[in-house]
């Protein structure tokens, strides 16, 4: 794998490993995280273990961990999932797990270095998300990075018993491309 570093955000980006489950595990069940989710159930050791296995060690999805320049402290995540060959499109996920590292443009950077790795490693034409349509600062983050929103879907989810609206955005190779990424 390439080196994926963003100097001006103190970031790079490395693979995820077993090692890392427990922080993954803490941060995924912290209020701050979770309530970004669409499935908000409680984050095991268990349900990480077959994520691993499942989807990571099958090649359905690439988990990398964000982590500060110089001491290497994970920050947070970023992933792919559900990765289709047949159409090369891969739906795309983050969390900053550190409280420290939110609101200062780690979001953004990480994604912008994972867009890097999808397009000119794993060669897909399509990157897409879905997310909350009230995290503001989260949808603002992805139209940074290039994604572009592309539907809003009513009541699409029912979380606490309160549907909520989802938006779908995405961005393409030839977009990032165009946009001199």
């Amino acid at each position: 794998m390439k080196q994926y570093v963003d100097g001006e955000a103190g970031i790079y980006l490395r693979r995820m490993s077993p090692e890392d489950t427990d922080l993954i595990i803490k941060w995924r069940n912290s209020d701050s995280v979770r309530k970004n989710f669409i499935y908000q159930a409680p984050f095991t050791r268990e349900g990480h273990e077959n994520w691993i296995r499942t989807m990571i060690d099958t090649g359905r999805a690439v988990q990398m961990m964000i982590c500060e320049s110089g001491e290497g402290t994970p920050l947070g995540s970023v992933y792919i999932r559900d990765i289709d060959r047949t159409h090369n499109k891969a739906e795309y996920g983050i969390f900053i797990g550190e409280a420290a590292a939110r609101g200062r443009g780690t979001g953004t950077a990480a994604a912008g270095l994972m867009l890097r790795y999808c397009f000119e490693e794993e060669g897909l034409h399509r990157i897409y998300l879905r997310a909350l349509a009230d995290n503001v600062q989260a949808v603002r983050s992805y139209e940074k990075a290039g994604f572009r929103k592309e539907a809003l879907l009513r009541d699409d989810v029912r979380i606490d018993g309160t549907y909520r609206d989802i938006i779908w955005m995405a961005i393409l190779q030839t977009d990032w491309r165009a946009a001199g990424e």
